[in-house]
């Protein structure tokens, strides 16, 4: 009996198709408590896709369509290493989704909070007050991140951080909806810390951004050389954006530190390298080390300049043959190689958008769930998943700038130096602050 009524459902919904998509959308919806829409809804469930497969069965979605936020530095001083090309990354991972689900109707709204803390929040308070988004993804500064992270918390809202350094997002401020996607800085810094020491680089200096990723960074750096028997000999702090460091770099030399260690990113780090190099920095006998490097610093200061330099990331497009084919699709569209921040983006906005459609709806606790149980199934981290203070736990890698005559391809600036496990990249739970696990051992 089943199997007559499928198919003269599916022979009436080929009369509907030819009379136009408004047609056969008003049969589905009709025939959507039918045998054949349960029959249909049941092999989306074993796909992964649930409802979303088809036009007008996304009923359990608030408004019809599951709306998703990037907010980040669209101009500014970070704006190079994620900026408008999260915004592209995002779009690349809806189509992908779409050609498995094109039934859900996903938008990507775009902001500038302009590495200012209260206009973030006020972005980001009115897309879950009044604008209806769903999840917020990027967001790419420490200092705004922790101002969202408590907003989305109250509101019982998704927010995936990418290039947020701070360890507080996943230790002391930590939220049951708030995910680290990319990196903290203790990821950033602790397998790097370790190996130089381990080769007699055993004092330190650092010029760092005076907000809460370069500050949290020194600490975290500062707490790594303690516990392995080197020493920090200071630190200074300069103003989001500062154009001359002059007197930073003066008083680096003068510590006569074995490593000058810079915690800052994107403009600010590319113009400190540059007054390196001027100052005749890069022949002395002080190492220049750049705790947070993003693939479009090395091509804005040029291989001449940061040749040499080492850094830890967690993605890099020229790792193997599926990062290389996402290097070369986002390329055609943002004209530059994708930065970790970017990868990291298309990977979280596809797996929200799949948890979403194996949950069969964009209720936020009932996505939360299929996120902390679906392993990522994507170029970036394949395998990975969500650890219990809602880190996704990948591996890492030490890599180092190459010599201007070894880079021969564009964009092509990394030597891979070694790989961090993930089982090694991590503070451990045991030594975590995050609330969240004290919450789950009650």
């Amino acid at each position: 009996m089943i199997i007559a009524d499928i198919g003269r459902d599916a022979s009436e919904e080929g009369k509907m198709a030819g009379q136009g998509i408004g047609a056969l959308r008003s049969w589905h919806v009709r025939h959507c408590r039918s045998a054949f829409g349960l029959v249909l809804a049941l092999g989306l469930v074993a796909l992964g896709l649930v409802a979303f497969a088809q036009p007008g069965l996304a009923a359990d979605v608030s408004g019809g369509v599951i709306r998703i936020g990037i907010v980040n530095d669209q101009a500014g001083p970070l704006s190079d290493l994620a900026g408008p090309g999260s915004v592209v990354a995002a779009k690349m991972a809806v189509e992908d989704f779409q050609k498995a689900a094109p039934g859900l109707k996903v938008d990507i709204v775009v902001a500038d909070h302009q590495n200012k803390p209260d206009i973030g929040a006020q972005i980001v308070r009115k897309w879950f007050d009044v604008d209806g988004v769903d999840m917020v993804a990027d967001v790419g500064n420490s200092a705004v991140a922790l101002a969202i992270q408590s907003i989305a918390r109250d509101k019982n809202k998704i927010v995936i951080y990418s290039a947020v350094g701070t360890t507080d997002i996943g230790g002391k401020q930590c939220s049951r909806t708030g995910l680290m996607w990319l990196h903290d800085n203790y990821n950033l810094v602790a397998g790097s810390v370790r190996k130089l020491v381990s080769q007699g680089y055993d004092s330190w200096f650092f010029i760092a951004s005076d907000y809460a990723f370069g500050r949290n960074m020194v600490d975290v750096s500062q707490r790594v050389l303690a516990e392995t028997g080197a020493k920090s000999l200071g630190a200074v702090f300069h103003p989001l954006g500062n154009s001359d460091y002059s007197s930073f770099l003066l008083q680096a030399q003068a510590s006569k530190a074995k490593v000058v260690a810079f915690a800052n990113a994107g403009e600010q780090l590319v113009t400190s390298m540059k007054q390196w190099n001027e100052f005749g920095m890069n022949t002395g006998p002080q190492k220049a080390v750049a705790e947070l490097m993003f693939l479009t610093d090395v091509h804005a200061m040029g291989a001449e300049t940061a040749k040499g330099l080492t850094t830890v990331t967690a993605w890099y497009w020229a790792l193997n043959e599926q990062t290389r084919a996402f290097g070369q699709r986002f390329y055609k569209r943002h004209n530059a190689m994708p930065t970790a921040p970017q990868a990291a983006v298309y990977s979280a906005v596809l797996q929200y958008l799949r948890a979403a459609a194996a949950a069969g709806t964009d209720e936020t606790n009932a996505v939360l769930d299929k996120m902390r149980s679906m392993p990522v199934d994507d170029f970036y981290a394949p395998g990975a998943r969500l650890r219990a203070d809602n880190k996704l736990v990948h591996d890492f890698y030490l890599v180092e700038v190459k010599k201007p005559s070894d880079v021969k391809a564009p964009w092509d600036y990394y030597n891979v130096v070694e790989t961090i496990p993930a089982a090694d990249a991590y503070v451990p739970l045991s030594q975590s602050e995050c609330p969240l696990l004290r919450t789950s051992q009650n």
